[in-house]
Parts: structure tokens; sequence; C-alpha cells
């Protein structure tokens, strides 16, 4: 079932990729928990890229990022995690997170964002090379979550391709950012 804005993160700790625990929900800081589709897939490996080159933006205005893939770890570490991220990556293999946020899978939604954002699967293509051609019919969901564990915006991809916008992400960074200066 979808979660739903606003109300409370489902309570998880899940392990990244390094063994460490990751909390969701609480945190004390904001949080981008954004779910993938398998690590192999061109266009998640497109997203990471983008999520990469501007984390340390992201971070300053003060956003953790959680990226989690319906993939093994090591999958994750050959696909993902060659190339240093500075974000934590979980290996969901048996997707109990992925069902637990209700992220959703859909044939027509993979076949649309083949079509409709080629370029994008080609970029994500130079990384997987064509084992980024073997997916699965997952959708992605990005989910912002605030200080208190709440989460304050979904988004459920409509295609295999499509995340939340980074200018949400920043909207919603800025709106904390300016209710930390009314608060002072």
């Amino acid at each position: 079932m979808r979660i739903s804005a606003p109300s409370p993160a489902p309570l998880m700790v899940l392990i990244d990729i390094d063994g460490q625990p990751v909390g969701i929900g609480g945190s004390g800081r904001k949080m981008l928990l954004s779910f993938f589709r398998e690590a192999n897939c061109p266009f998640c490996n497109f997203r990471v890229y983008e999520l990469t080159h501007n984390f340390q933006h992201l971070s300053e205005m003060g956003l953790d990022i959680v990226a989690v893939f319906a993939s093994g770890e090591p999958d994750v570490r050959k696909f993902i995690a060659r190339q240093p991220r500075p974000f934590r990556m979980v290996a969901d293999f048996d997707r109990r997170a992925h069902e637990r946020y209700g992220i959703e899978s859909s044939m027509g939604g993979k076949l649309r964002a083949m079509f409709r954002r080629a370029g994008a699967m080609l970029r994500g293509l130079r990384q997987t090379g064509l084992a980024g051609m073997a997916t699965g019919n997952l959708l992605p969901a990005d989910f912002l979550i605030d200080e208190q564990g709440r989460v304050v915006e979904t988004y459920y991809g409509r295609d295999a391709a499509d995340h939340i916008p980074l200018e949400r992400i920043e909207r919603f960074l800025a709106r904390g950012l300016l209710q930390q200066k009314q608060a002072a």
C-alpha cells in the first residue's frame, strides 16, 4: 500500500552495503529516501550520478540521502558503488523495504521510460553495459522525511526513470531553513 503525506515514516532499520545500520524515520535530520529498481538499471545509474553530483549542495542544506536498491549487495557494489558515493546505499534483495513503502511494478512504466527517456537510458548504459537491459518492472519512488520522522512528500514514479525533481528536494530543504531562521 502506498504511503501518503503527511504521515509518520514507517520506522525501519536497514543495513547498508558496508554492514552499518541505517535508521529510517526520526533521525533528527532531513532525509531523501530513494527507492530504485535493480542496481544494473541504466536509469537508476543515471539518477545516482545526478544525486552524487548534487550531494554536497544538498548535504550543506541539511539532507541525508539513502538509496535503496532491489538487488543484492554484490550487484550494488558492481554497478553503483564501484565509484565512491557520498550517501548510504542499501541492498534490499528480498524487497521488504520496497514492499513496506508500497513500491509498485509496471511493464508499461518500463517501456514508457525506454521510449521517452532514451538519452538517460543510453547514458546509464555506459555504466552498466548490456546487463542494464535485463531489469525487472519495478518503478522508483522517493520520500522526503523531516527531522521528526514524518513523510512530508511522496513521489511514486510513473515510469522507470521518474524520480522526484531536484527542485522539489531543494524547496523542501529551503522551507526547513526558513523555519529555522524564523524560530531563531
